[in-house]
C-alpha cells in the first residue's frame, strides 16, 4: 500500500507542478506589439504579386492577399492583408490561394485598420505531431513513458515561464541557470526513480558534472573572448530595449544547460547499471560496484561525446558548405568567433560528460551498497543462528535461499 502511495505521489506532484507553472504569469503577456490587435487565422482567397520585385531567388516588395478571417471578433469578414517581403529567403514567405495564415489584425473599435500576415498557420500540424509523440511514448513505455511526458512538459514550462522571464528581468544568468538546471535535474531523475536512493545517487553525479561544465565554460569563454551576441537573435534583444542584459553570461549558462540533458542521461544509465549489479550480488562492496559503474560509463562516454557534436553541429551544415565552396582555410574556419563558440559548446559539454561518469559511479556505489551490505550481514547472522538451532544442511539451504530473497 505504501509503495503504491509513493508511486502515485510522484505523478501527483508532477501534475501539481504543471498546473502551477501553467498558471504562473511571465509578466510579458501584454507586450506592446500586440496591444489593440487580434491574432487569428485567415484563409487566403486570392493573391496579388504586382508590386513584388523579383531578382533571381530574392523577392522584395509587398504581396497583397484577399483574406477570409476565420477566428476572433471579425470572424467571417473579408479583409486585405499585406505580406511584407524583405529579400531574405530565411524569413520571407509566399502565400498561395487556399493557404491558412496566422495574421495580426490592428483595429479601432469595430473597424479593421490593417492586417499583417505573420506566417503560415502550423499550430494544428504541431498539435498532431505532439499527439502522435505522446501516444507512441505511452504505448511503448507505459507508466514510465507517462512520467517522461510529465518531465518533458515541466521542462518546457519551466524554461518559458521561469528561465526566460528571469533573464529578461536582468537576474544573474549563471545563478538562474544553475538553479533551473538543478531543479530540472532532480525532477527528471525523480520522475524515473521516485522516492529512492537512486534519485540522490544519479542527481548528485549529474549536478557535479553540471558544476564542472559551468566552471570550465566560464573560464574558456573569457579565454576565447566570445561575446554573447554570437547567439542567434541576441542583438535583437538589445535593439528592443534590453541593453542591460549580460549576453555573455547568458551564453555561458546556455553551455551547461544544453549539455545537462546528456549528463542526466548518462548518470541514470550508470546508476541503473550499479543497481543491477548490487541486486545480483547484494554483498558487493562500494569500490567494486563503483568500478562496474565506471566500466559502463567508459562505454557510454564514447557515444555521448559524439552525440553532443552531432547535436550542436547539425544546424551548421549550410555554413560548412559555404566555407568549403569559398575555399576558406581550415585554420581560418576554426578561428571564427561563431565556430569557436560551437567548439566551446561541444568540448566543454564533453568535459561535463567525462566527469559525470566517475562521479556518478562513486555516488551510486557508495549510496546503493551501504544498505544492501548491512542487510546481508544481518541475514548472514540470522542464517548462522538458524543453522545452530536446527543443526542440519536442509535448514542451511533454506536460510541461504531466504538471504537471496530478502536481499532482492
Amino acid at each position: 500500500m505504501l509503495n503504491k502511495l509513493k508511486k502515485f505521489s510522484v505523478s501527483g506532484l508532477a501534475i501539481l507542478l504543471i498546473v502551477i507553472l501553467m498558471a504562473l504569469p511571465t509578466g510579458y503577456e501584454d507586450a506592446l506589439i500586440y496591444q489593440d490587435a487580434d491574432r487569428v487565422r485567415a484563409r487566403v482567397l486570392s493573391t496579388d504579386e504586382s508590386t513584388v520585385v523579383s531578382s533571381g531567388l530574392i523577392q522584395s516588395g509587398e504581396q497583397i492577399c484577399e483574406l477570409e478571417i476565420l477566428d476572433g471578433r471579425f470572424a467571417g469578414e473579408t479583409a486585405q492583408g499585406v505580406n511584407m517581403l524583405s529579400g531574405s529567403l530565411e524569413s520571407d514567405k509566399i502565400f498561395e490561394e487556399g493557404d491558412v495564415a496566422l495574421v495580426v489584425i490592428s483595429y479601432e473599435g469595430d473597424t479593421i485598420r490593417s492586417v499583417t500576415m505573420s506566417d503560415h498557420y502550423r499550430l494544428d500540424k504541431e498539435l498532431l505531431l505532439a499527439v502522435l509523440f505522446v501516444l507512441l511514448l505511452i504505448l511503448f513505455a507505459g507508466k514510465t513513458g507517462l512520467r517522461a511526458l510529465f518531465s518533458f512538459v515541466i521542462t518546457i514550462l519551466t524554461i518559458w515561464k521561469v528561465l526566460v522571464p528571469a533573464y529578461l528581468n536582468g537576474m544573474n544568468p549563471l545563478w538562474v541557470g544553475i538553479g533551473i538546471t538543478t531543479f530540472l535535474t532532480i525532477l527528471i531523475i525523480f520522475m524515473v526513480y521516485g522516492w529512492d536512493k537512486r534519485t540522490v545517487a544519479a542527481g548528485s553525479g549529474a549536478m557535479l558534472g553540471v558544476i564542472v561544465t559551468c566552471i570550465v565554460g566560464g573560464i574558456f569563454t573569457d579565454m576565447f573572448k566570445i561575446h554573447g551576441a554570437v547567439m542567434s537573435y541576441s542583438e535583437s534583444l538589445l535593439y528592443a530595449g534590453y541593453q542591460n542584459l549580460n549576453l555573455t553570461q547568458i551564453f555561458m549558462s546556455s553551455i551547461f544547460i544544453g549539455a545537462s540533458g546528456a549528463m542526466i542521461d548518462l548518470s541514470v544509465d550508470i546508476t541503473q547499471a550499479v543497481t543491477e549489479v548490487v541486486e545480483k550480488k547484494p554483498s558487493i562492496g562500494w569500490k567494486e560496484a563503483s568500478r562496474s559503474g565506471m566500466n559502463v560509463g567508459r562505454a557510454a562516454m564514447g557515444t555521448m561525446t559524439t552525440t553532443l557534436l552531432l547535436a550542436y553541429s547539425g544546424g551548421y551544415i549550410a555554413l560548412l558548405m559555404t566555407f568549403m565552396a569559398q575555399g576558406t582555410p581550415i585554420d581560418h574556419i576554426l578561428n571564427y568567433k561563431y565556430v569557436s563558440a560551437e567548439i566551446l559548446d561541444t568540448v566543454v559539454g564533453s568535459f561535463g560528460l567525462v566527469t559525470v561518469a566517475p562521479l556518478t559511479a562513486l555516488t551510486s556505489g557508495f549510496l546503493l551498497t551501504r544498505k544492501r551490505r548491512k542487510q546481508t550481514e544481518a541475514l548472514v547472522q540470522e542464517t548462522e543462528h538458524a543453522e545452530t538451532a536446527h543443526g542440519g544442511q536442509e535448514s542451511s539451504g533454506t536460510a541461504a535461499q531466504a538471504i537471496n530473497e530478502k536481499a532482492k
